[in-house]
């Protein structure tokens, strides 16, 4: 099965040696995406929503670039800064979602690139 490499400058470039996306047949594998806005460069964090909003519109647009959308998503892993930040980010995160939603895990870890609270990876398929 040959791979395809997903590449849009709607999202973030990559900030090491991975690619914003890889496609495997019909299956879409995101790498985790922070609040960094795209055409800046900057984190868009000036407050936790704000933050989680920036997340995934950049998932958003490696979707899109797919050609997929938010339902084809079959999985997403939430990694998360302190686990107090749970509820708002599911709050946020769910609105993206009309049905169906994702299999799903969320953790918090130590620390995540650039000092972000969020970072979000997904796989989705067509």
């Amino acid at each position: 099965m040959a791979k395809k490499i997903i590449q849009t400058d709607n999202a973030p470039a990559p900030i090491g040696p991975y690619n914003q996306a890889v496609q495997a047949g019909d299956t879409l594998y995101i790498s985790g995406q922070v609040a960094l806005d795209p055409a800046s460069g900057e984190l868009v964090n000036a407050t936790l929503n704000e933050e989680i909003v920036q997340v995934m519109k950049n998932l958003s647009a490696v979707l899109t670039e797919a050609g997929m959308d938010f339902s084809n998503v079959v999985k997403t892993t939430i990694f998360l800064s302190d686990m107090q930040l749970f509820a708002e980010v599911n709050e946020v995160y769910g609105k993206y979602f009309e049905k169906d939603f994702p299999a799903r895990e969320t953790v918090a870890v130590k620390g995540l690139p650039k000092n972000v609270n969020v970072e979000i990876s997904m796989i989705a398929v067509a």
